[in-house]
Order: structure tokens, then C-alpha cells, then sequence
């Protein structure tokens, strides 16, 4: 079973790569959290798999959560693993994430990072269309091999880019993130938009609501996943100042999803 949270596609993606070639489904785990779905049981010989994006060099708080949350039942030990998409480095997000598995008496086998498309808008412009091929041609080809050592259920095999001053990024930067740069206030519809509804419909926090024609950010925070600013058909939405002219991705496996 392949537990998932994506915003614009890239762990997506990856989560689809593995799960069909593993020959098991896929969870949504923001989905999940919204109807209140933490209970699973795991067939005889499924794995257990955590595929996310690195927010500031940590899990997505919703991701940390809903493991915490999570009740498995399964027959026999279960091989763990985890996947966690990233624009350069993961710092210590693994390690993060393992914290939160053992509080629900769970423990991790091994653990990858993917380098793909970085979508965080606020600070990083999308790259250029022959850089996105690229690196998404190099992350196929990574997952493929994360894959084979799943599927060989390859135990203490760590594979992260943690990244130069990992452990200050995550232990330090990523707790004043999570409390000063996950607000929505500065989230707004230029005069682009269209009240297409788009924002509020692939929002996986279910913070958007459309308000005569129009996208309000109804809570104070947010994912920061970027999903709402990034499958904007008119480019509409911004967060602040930072946002325009920064280009926009989507992975092009969810464009097919969406």
C-alpha cells in the first residue's frame, strides 16, 4: 500500500511509478485526513510505502500527522519504506519522518530522496521546459531503481540527499516556516481570474472556498503546497509579491489526473 501527499504532481507521480509496479493502490493521505480514514489492513506480503514532498526541509506537516494517526493491521512484519520528492536537498526529513513512525510503533527499513521540479513559486522560478525533461528523465530513472531495492525489501538502505547544513535547515528553519511563512494571507486573485473553481477544487486542505466567483482563503494556514497557485489556468493567483513572474509547474502526469 503506497500512502501519498502531492500538490502539484511530482510525489505523484513517483507514488504511481511504485504502486504499479508493486501491484498495490494508492492512499491520498490529504483525502484521508479530510474523511477522518486512518484505518488499513495490509494483505500478506504488501508493503508499507510513504511517498511526499520536502516543505523546508521536513515533511509536510499533514504527512507527520496522519502517520502518527495511522492503525494498521497486518499479519506478519511489514516492510516499511519512504520516498520523499525534493528541488535540491531533504536535510533530515527522513530522519523526521522515522521520529513519527516509531511514536505510532512503526520503524523504517529504508528511505530515498528524488531530485524533480522545484514548484515553491514563493521563492524559485519554474524551471525551463528542457530542465524539466531532464530532470524528470533522471527521477524515472532513480525511482526505478528505489523500486527494484522495495521490491528486494533492502533493510537500513538510506538514499537522501540531506544537503550541506541539513540538520539547522530542518531542526531550525523548518519550525519558524511552519509558523510564519504557512499563512494564507497573502494569497489573492488578480484580475485574471476567472472563477473557474480550479484553485479550490485540487486544494488539499480544503481552505479555498469560492465566494461570488471568487477564490477566499477561508483558513489562517495552509500546506503551502502550492497546488492552488500553480494549476491556475490564468496565472491568477499569487502570494504577495514574490509569486509573479516566477512561471509555474505542474508535473505532466497530473495534469492528466486533474
Amino acid at each position: 500500500m503506497v500512502f501519498y501527499f502531492s500538490g502539484t504532481g511530482n510525489s505523484y507521480h513517483v507514488a504511481k511509478k511504485l504502486a504499479e509496479g508493486l501491484g498495490e493502490k494508492m492512499i491520498d493521505m490529504a483525502r484521508a485526513t479530510r474523511e477522518d480514514a486512518y484505518e488499513y489492513t495490509l494483505k500478506k506480503g504488501e508493503k508499507l510505502g510513504f511517498v511526499f514532498p520536502v516543505h523546508a526541509w521536513a515533511p509536510p506537516q499533514i504527512v507527520e500527522q496522519f502517520v502518527q494517526r495511522l492503525e494498521l493491521y497486518y499479519e506478519e512484519d511489514v516492510y516499511t519504506y519512504a520516498v520523499c520528492t525534493c528541488g535540491q536537498s531533504a536535510g533530515e526529513t527522513m530522519s523526521i519522518l522515522e521520529a513519527s513512525l516509531e511514536a505510532n510503533d512503526l520503524s523504517l527499513d529504508s528511505g530515498y530522496s528524488v531530485i524533480m521540479p522545484d514548484n515553491y513559486a514563493v521563492l524559485f522560478k519554474a524551471p525551463s521546459p528542457e530542465t524539466q525533461r531532464h530532470l524528470l528523465r533522471q527521477a524515472d530513472e532513480i525511482v526505478q531503481l528505489i523500486l527494484r531495492a522495495v521490491k528486494l525489501e533492502r533493510k537500513d538502505f538510506f538514499r537522501v540527499k540531506k544537503g550541506k547544513g541539513g540538520t539547522f535547515l530542518s531542526n531550525v528553519v523548518n519550525p519558524l516556516f511552519r509558523r510564519f511563512a504557512t499563512k494564507t494571507k497573502p494569497f489573492y486573485p488578480t484580475v485574471d481570474c476567472i472563477g473557474c473553481g480550479i484553485c479550490a477544487y485540487v486544494c488539499p486542505s480544503g481552505c479555498i472556498k469560492m465566494t461570488a466567483g471568487v477564490p477566499v482563503w477561508e483558513e489562517d494556514h495552509c500546506y503551502m503546497c502550492m497546488s492552488c497557485l500553480q494549476h491556475c489556468p490564468r496565472q491568477a493567483i499569487q502570494y504577495g509579491r514574490r509569486t509573479a513572474n516566477k512561471g509555474r509547474y505542474l508535473h505532466p502526469d497530473y495534469r492528466k489526473k486533474e
